[in-house]
């Protein structure tokens, strides 16, 4: 009886470990959702296909809009047909940062968020004067992305056919390349004032088990790296804009807005605000009162 125990025991280890290994080779299987190979995803939101929708063409060449400072501006994200790209919450973090990052500048009085949904239904310059008839704006500032991920296995997660594999070997591989771009366009003469863009690329080995987690980290990385070159990028631009202003290089041109009292920022116009007439006042009752002094002496 005993000796029937033991000849026994090696086909229960054996069965034992090729259960195991099955286990492993399945549950491995699970996680790669079977034989793959290299694997790309690209999401974006372009700026041309949104002001140029259904196959329209560019025009050759910009009219020259008028800039009437300060500037109130529109800051959106555009929006991506699919949902897919940056968290809402990674949207909103990026265009607070261009937000505190450009509000003190002298040129510009305030700057409005766009939520993105008033652009997606209505694309193409029409929508833009929509939004900017709606916000009271004088131009748009649009914020667009591209990215591309490559994920690919190397030998080593497609041969250790075990779970134990999945966890420690870093057989999984992940290339990102991201391009974020910032235009400012004046709806009214769908021209482009400015435009600036950052770009950011890495690479990273992983386990299998952690790709996916890990693919996610290294896109929201690259995303807000992208996002600081830009931000970086378009200050440099905005700086070298304003002395072209000043300089009468930029293909802009540049008027003072009025004041709410009436009076223009740059001296003329003929009417008088609320000081300009208080003053006119004073002097006309002084100029009355010394004509009654006059009478009764």
């Amino acid at each position: 009886m005993k000796s029937r125990v033991l000849r026994a025991g090696p086909i229960f280890v054996l069965s034992g470990v090729a259960a195991l290994l099955l286990s492993g080779c399945t549950a491995l299987e699970a996680l790669m959702g079977g034989s793959q190979g290299p694997r790309q995803s690209h999401n974006s939101s372009s700026l041309v296909e949104f002001l140029y929708p259904d196959g329209r063409i560019p025009p050759t060449e910009n009219q020259i809009p008028e800039l009437r400072v300060p500037l109130r501006v529109g800051l959106a994200f555009l929006p991506t047909q699919d949902g897919a790209g940056p968290t809402a919450a990674q949207r909103d973090e990026l265009l607070e940062r261009i937000r505190q990052r450009f509000a003190d500048r002298k040129f510009v009085t305030e700057i409005v968020m766009i939520p993105d949904y008033y652009l997606r239904n209505s694309r193409g310059f029409e929508g833009l004067q929509g939004v900017q008839r709606l916000y009271s704006i004088d131009v748009m500032a649009l914020v667009s992305y591209d990215q591309v991920q490559h994920r690919d296995d190397n030998d080593w997660s497609l041969g250790y056919l075990t779970i134990v594999g999945a966890y420690v070997l870093k057989g999984s591989h992940h290339d990102v390349a991201t391009l974020v771009d910032l235009a400012v366009i004046d709806p009214v003469t769908q021209s482009l004032i400015l435009r600036a863009g950052g770009t950011d690329s890495r690479n990273r080995n992983t386990t299998l088990v952690d790709q996916e987690r890990e693919a996610r980290e290294s896109s929201a990385v690259s995303f807000a790296n992208a996002t600081t070159q830009m931000v970086d990028n378009f200050d440099l631009a905005l700086t070298k804009f304003e002395a072209d202003v000043r300089a009468g290089k930029a293909n802009v041109r540049v008027a003072q807005r009025a004041s709410h009292g009436g009076v223009s920022g740059a001296g003329g116009g003929g009417s008088f605000g609320p000081l300009a007439l208080g003053v006119l006042l004073i002097l006309f009752a002084a100029r009355r009162s010394r004509r009654e002094q006059l009478r009764v002496a």
